[in-house]
């Protein structure tokens, strides 16, 4: 079990953020060049302005239409990515591990807050699973893959906070917890969570072709 530790702590933990950080600029460097190839016509009406408007209105709670339309979908959705967020960057345990293996190190959040936090994450992520699950518009387009991809982003919150609290065998959960956040790291640059990089370039090219071509607002 020591051997696992600081195999998932050492040199599995430095391919999956190598992973994950090379993953994301191919595919960045990879969708720009298939974007020039394909849709060179975006180009010609990029507008900087409002390409950050679209990215604005998108990234604060209900700043569409489409959000203020759905307005508890919209409060758990901002919370789930909040959450998702803060507490691995934030978690003092976790920056202990970045400053040793990388050198570095963030502000951190106290146990409590990162408590308060994990269960917030996991509210809004049952929820959002339940939504998938009753909607019938939502689950008609939710495949095997969808849900994969959402058990995995919840699997190191349960077994980080069951760890935490020493629910169950500590080394066991540790060991789970390491291992599927290192798991998932690898994963997004190759599926729909790459998202949280891609979001930004999606957006803008939808303002560029909403408003710089027809002068329409896209939120």
């Amino acid at each position: 079990m020591d051997d696992l530790y600081a195999f998932l702590t050492g040199p599995a933990l430095w391919a999956a953020f190598i992973v994950f950080l090379g993953g994301l600029c191919l595919r960045v460097v990879f969708l720009y060049g298939l974007s020039k190839d394909r849709d060179k016509v975006v180009y010609n009406h990029a507008d900087m302005s409002w390409g950050m408007r679209s990215i604005f209105h998108w990234l604060i709670p209900w700043g569409s239409v489409s959000m203020r339309n759905q307005p508890v979908f919209t409060l758990m959705f901002f919370l789930f990515h909040i959450c998702l967020f803060a507490v691995p960057l934030f978690l003092l345990a976790h920056n202990m591990m970045w400053h040793e293996a990388f050198g570095i190190s963030l502000p951190s959040m106290s146990d409590g807050t990162a408590d308060i936090l994990t269960i917030v994450f996991l509210v809004s992520f049952v929820f959002l699973l339940a939504r998938r699950i009753v909607r019938p518009e939502v689950r008609i387009l939710t495949t095997a893959w969808d849900y994969t991809l959402l058990l995995l982003t919840g699997i190191p919150f349960v077994t980080g906070f069951l760890a935490y609290h020493q629910v169950g065998d500590y080394k066991t959960l540790l060991i789970l917890h390491i291992l599927f956040a290192e798991i998932l790291l690898i994963v997004i640059p190759f599926s729909k969570l790459a998202h949280i990089i891609l979001f930004f370039f999606s957006r803008a090219f939808i303002g560029f072709e909403f408003g710089g071509r027809r002068g329409a607002r896209t939120w």
